[in-house]
């Protein structure tokens, strides 16, 4: 009787937290600036267990300092090493670097990517990535992986705060061309503490990057997938 009602419980736990219903993740976070420390926070708090890794050991330091005992840190190779899945956020200008450093580990894996390429900050591959979409120029720089486009085109400011507010909830779009990184975005945006909308391919993701009519609004799901001409 007792184990009937504990699973009861359980069960009742998980409807209202859907993160609970799965087991955790981990995931390795290149990157561990504000989008990087933000995002892993969110997940951390969703029960995901996440290494942060820096190019600057410091900037790990002060990532990981107010997110509790959880937190791991290492080297970039460590955390795409720990990571089911790895977030990169980094200036786009570094994913060339990111290639040559841990491509070949990164091969196989399902990559979240929230990179905007800034023309006056990355120069002319920037420029280049604007014209053709940003998600499909960061899978051409990182070819092997499974790409997940989200969290792009909203300041960590805004997510920090809308994140796991109460429902309706802001959505978050999600493209990727591979059904498992699209399967695991989803999730992943929803453990965030957002709605997920599917948004479609890598390439159709251009309709929501930096600078897209969606760019930096807060919108419901419903609201997105009409400013996105969803079904």
């Amino acid at each position: 009787m007792k184990r009937r009602v504990f699973l009861l419980t359980l069960a009742a736990v998980a409807v209202f937290h859907p993160a609970l219903a799965q087991q955790p993740m981990k995931i390795g976070v290149i990157g561990s600036g504000r989008i990087g420390s933000t995002i892993g926070g969110l997940w951390l708090k969703a029960g995901h267990e996440v290494m942060f890794s820096d190019r600057d050991p410091e900037a790990v330091k002060r990532a990981i300092a107010d997110l509790g005992p959880r937190a791991k840190s290492g080297t970039v190779q460590e955390a795409v090493a720990f990571g089911d899945v790895v977030l990169i956020a980094v200036p786009y200008g570094a994913l060339p670097a990111i290639q040559q450093q841990v491509g070949n580990q990164l091969k196989g894996k399902v990559v979240m990517d929230p990179n905007n390429p800034v023309p006056a900050r990355d120069g002319e591959m920037a420029a280049q990535a604007k014209e053709k979409g940003a998600a499909i120029s960061t899978a051409a720089l990182l070819p092997g992986v499974k790409t997940v486009r989200s969290f792009n085109s909203w300041g960590y400011a805004t997510m920090a705060r809308e994140a796991n507010r109460p429902a309706p909830r802001m959505a978050l779009p999600v493209a990727a061309d591979d059904p498992e990184a699209m399967r695991i975005g989803m999730r992943l945006v929803a453990d965030a503490g957002f709605d997920p909308v599917n948004a479609g391919s890598l390439a159709a993701s251009k309709a929501f990057d930096l600078g897209s009519s969606v760019s930096g609004k807060v919108m419901t799901a419903d609201e997105l997938k009409k400013a996105l001409s969803l079904k």
